[in-house]
């Protein structure tokens, strides 16, 4: 029924984190991944359970539930039941003195249950080794997520503009958009690694809704359902005539994400200014993708471009107000916001096939919010867009 992760691929990747823990912590004895999506990334299935990756010893994936899906998805060698962690550490000896843990991901209450029969006296941090492991994409993973690049083009340039009608709300564009994204291929959720961070296709929104405050990091905004449900767009905000329509969307295939934000106009015309802007970040755009080669360093190309960028502009850019947000893109693949980003403080060189979304905008008063977003691949030339080259601004009439 479905296409398993090949088992090389699963190999390639255990390798590959074996030798980034060697190189960030040469004394690790014992890496735990509970996290569901980590488990898939190493495992090619997410199940209730725990993979156990030794520094010397074969790594073990054990599974609560469910044993039968895990053995039908995956391609990994070792796979073994468990009723809890009593059974995986039985299994071990010895047991480790110090685990590696997601400590972005485990809560305290789990933690708790593990380290009662690991006994451990010592916990790190692997976020950092697992980040920039899965920060370089195989040929396998690039893809899935060029697949996932032409469907989101697909929707956003095509399939979007004849779903635009008078009066409709911006729920009832997100309800019309979702099935036919699915339709297309998108597997259906789009994943954030950001603490509590929950959503279905993204920001959906009519004029001066895109530049509302969310506690979500990003330069857009979004009034949302309700204050309990700030997500997907408003049942009562519905769409007139003249208005920008912003969509800032994941999509996805086989677990692999794309980000791409289009604009458009609908029934009328934007001032001049507004156009201008809007240009002027599909310009910033693009001269940041270019320099999305190997060796180069994130915070060298965001401290670059940003030199560029006169104070009057800065207003309002990559946020409005004072709801800035400190990067010009972020890294992209199973998660939608991955390492590295472009921002302060990512000093580790960029390699060739990492991805990332880049995503220069600006608020406008009155308006709502410009600018454009495509997901990139890093190559010698510079970044390769994958989810196409529509400036925006996207006239309907």
């Amino acid at each position: 029924m479905f296409t398993n992760v090949p088992k090389a691929e699963l190999e390639q990747r255990l390798h590959a984190i074996r030798s980034r823990m060697n190189q960030d912590c040469p004394e690790w004895q014992l890496l735990a991944i509970f996290s569901k999506v980590n488990q898939f990334y190493f495992t090619g299935t997410m199940q209730d359970g725990v993979l156990l990756i030794p520094r010397d010893q074969p790594a073990i994936y054990w599974i609560r539930r469910s044993l039968q899906r895990a053995q039908d998805e995956s391609e990994f060698d070792n796979i073994r039941p468990m009723h809890s962690f009593r059974d995986a550490a039985a299994a071990m000896a010895p047991l480790p003195t110090t685990v590696h843990l997601e400590t972005e991901r485990v809560p305290l209450a789990m933690y708790q249950r593990f380290n009662k029969h690991f006994s451990f006296t010592q916990v790190d941090s692997a976020d950092f080794s697992i980040s920039a492991v899965r920060s370089i994409k195989s040929h396998y993973e690039l893809q899935r997520m060029e697949e996932s690049g032409k469907i989101h083009n697909d929707i956003l340039v095509n399939k979007l503009p004849p779903l635009l009608h008078d009066g409709m709300s911006e729920a009832n564009l997100g309800g019309a958009l979702y099935p036919e994204m699915v339709k297309e291929g998108h597997h259906g959720i789009a994943r954030f690694s950001m603490y509590d961070t929950e959503i279905l296709l993204g920001h959906i929104c009519f004029g001066e809704s895109s530049i509302y405050p969310t506690s979500f990091d990003g330069p857009g905004g979004n009034y949302g359902m309700s204050p309990a449900v700030p997500l997907l767009g408003s049942r009562q905000r519905t769409l007139q005539r003249g208005e920008l329509i912003f969509v800032d969307i994941g999509c996805g295939v086989d677990g692999y994400h794309t980000d791409k934000t289009m604009t458009y106009v609908y029934k009328g015309q934007l001032p001049q200014s507004a156009i201008d802007i809007h240009k002027r970040c599909v310009e910033i755009q693009n001269d940041t993708a270019a320099l999305l080669k190997p060796g180069a360093i994130p915070s060298q190309i965001y401290a670059e471009i940003t030199a560029k960028i006169d104070d009057q502009f800065l207003a309002g850019f990559m946020g409005f107000g004072d709801r800035q947000a400190r990067f010009l893109g972020h890294g992209i693949g199973l998660h939608i916001d991955e390492w590295p980003v472009l921002a302060k403080g990512f000093d580790e060189p960029l390699q060739e096939n990492m991805v990332l979304a880049i995503e220069p905008k600006k608020g406008i008063a009155g308006i709502g919010m410009v600018g454009t977003e495509n997901t990139f691949v890093v190559t010698p030339q510079g970044g390769r867009c994958i989810t196409g080259n529509h400036p925006g601004l996207i006239h309907v009439s």
